[in-house]
């Protein structure tokens, strides 16, 4: 890598770590394997940076507005990882998910997953979908015979769509099904002038996050197996 693209991704990386807190709110409580009760969708979602436990503001307001777009009980996962300001929990927010993903799957086959994530939270749906930042890709994806199960993947102000392209561009699994939604102004993922704190910080709540809930309500499935699709050839 060269030294230039390198500086690149790790500016990138230090603006969302010296993002300041933002405002606490209650963590939502965390659904256990052992607990799960075969919802219609899942939304499996990893908070931003210096978020406590749970889904998050962005996370949240996008659930509540997927709620109110379709008659389908939809039921939450917030992320397991750090979300520290160093950004060093990727790798371990993404084990996460792939574990999630993979009880889903086991007792629940016909739960539809959507995942997404929020800034350092859309980092680690990155790892996940094999998405690369800056031209680097670590951590483990997950593997391909559980993409079927998911719907959607949805990020916000995520790096990788200003330092190697977004995840619908980048994922062979899961760039069909995937949204990334960059506030006009964001730093994070907007490379330009008149970029703002605040355009990462509260510029997505409530015209993007219910721009992505219409997105998932769209692409939820009718009750039953997964039709089939016949290849395309071009």
């Amino acid at each position: 890598m060269r030294f230039s693209q390198f500086n690149s991704v790790f500016s990138v990386l230090l603006m969302a770590a010296a993002l300041l807190t933002v405002p606490a709110v209650a963590p939502t409580a965390l659904p256990s394997a052992a607990a799960y009760d075969c919802p219609d969708v899942e939304v499996i979602f990893a908070r931003g940076t210096s978020e406590p436990a749970g889904v998050g503001r962005v996370g949240r307001a996008m659930i509540d507005s997927l709620r109110q777009q379709t008659s389908k009980k939809v039921d939450e996962y917030g992320v397991n990882y750090p979300a520290g300001r160093l950004q060093l929990g990727g790798g371990d927010g993404a084990n996460d998910v792939i574990r999630r993903v993979k009880a889903a799957a086991d007792v629940c086959p016909d739960t539809q997953l959507v995942l997404g994530g929020y800034s350092q939270g859309a980092s680690v749906i990155d790892i996940v979908t094999g998405t690369q930042v800056g031209g680097i890709s670590w951590g483990s994806q997950l593997p391909a015979e559980y993409a079927d199960q998911v719907v959607a993947v949805v990020a916000f102000g995520n790096p990788a769509v200003r330092t190697g392209g977004p995840i619908s561009a980048q994922s062979a699994l899961f760039g069909a099904k995937a949204l990334d939604l960059c506030n006009p102004g964001d730093p994070i993922c907007h490379e330009g002038p008149g970029n703002e704190w605040t355009d990462h910080t509260d510029g997505y709540i409530p015209a993007l996050t219910s721009q992505a809930a219409n997105f998932i309500a769209g692409r939820l499935r009718a009750p039953g197996p997964v039709p089939d699709v016949e290849p395309v050839v071009r």
